[in-house]
């Protein structure tokens, strides 16, 4: 989450990205760059998922996430694994998960290695069902941010809607998915909402 942006959009973003996974239907879901597990706290809480697998390549994060979750009974339930790692690598066990989600995690990536992303995930994991969030940057004037300025800092780049568009049709056309796309948080005429959101089903 960034240091901009109200803890309610994060929790906003959290619970859309379930709700999504939960209607889809699926039953086995990654969460890839789980972070510190919030999406997956709240994943645990719906019974529907029955396996759930976060996939972290900080350690501090992923120490923060087996502390957080490691206390719910559902956790112990055996539905939770945490993996550290890169979603970049080859992670032979995770392939063809029905579900996945990447929130706000894309935009931690450097560009040049967007290809290495697009061949780990959609060519090498292949979740039926991915959901995707990252900035609308075009949204960053309302958070008082000057031209070019990210939300955060450890961000490597902050997309508008267009381009953000452009590359998830291409990754969609090159890897046999449909994409549609929609938005989160407070709605702007002009500029959309703040989080912008691409859904990916894989069709063959």
């Amino acid at each position: 989450m960034s240091d901009i942006e109200a803890p309610d959009l994060h929790q906003q973003r959290l619970l859309h990205v379930m709700d999504l996974l939960r209607a889809s239907g699926v039953r086995k879901v990654l969460d890839l760059g789980c972070g510190s597990g919030g999406l997956l706290q709240y994943l645990l809480h719906q019974p529907q998922f029955e396996k759930l697998v976060g996939l972290e390549l900080s350690g501090e994060l992923l120490a923060q996430a087996k502390f957080r979750l490691g206390q719910l009974p559902q956790a112990r339930q055996g539905r939770l694994e945490l993996v550290c790692g890169s979603y970049t690598e080859h992670h032979p066990a995770l392939i063809g998960f029905a579900g996945a989600a990447m929130v706000e995690t894309i935009e931690h990536i450097p560009p040049e290695r967007l290809s290495a992303v697009e061949l780990g995930v959609f060519g090498g994991l292949r979740p039926g069902y991915l959901v995707m969030t990252t900035p609308n940057s075009e949204y960053n004037p309302l958070f008082d941010l000057a031209d070019g300025e990210f939300r955060d800092p450890d961000h490597k780049f902050e997309w508008s809607r267009d381009r953000f568009r452009d590359w998830a049709h291409g990754v969609a056309r090159r890897n046999g998915y449909r994409v549609r796309f929609s938005g989160i948080g407070e709605w702007h005429p002009l500029l959309g909402q703040p989080t912008q959101l691409a859904a990916f089903e894989r069709h063959h």
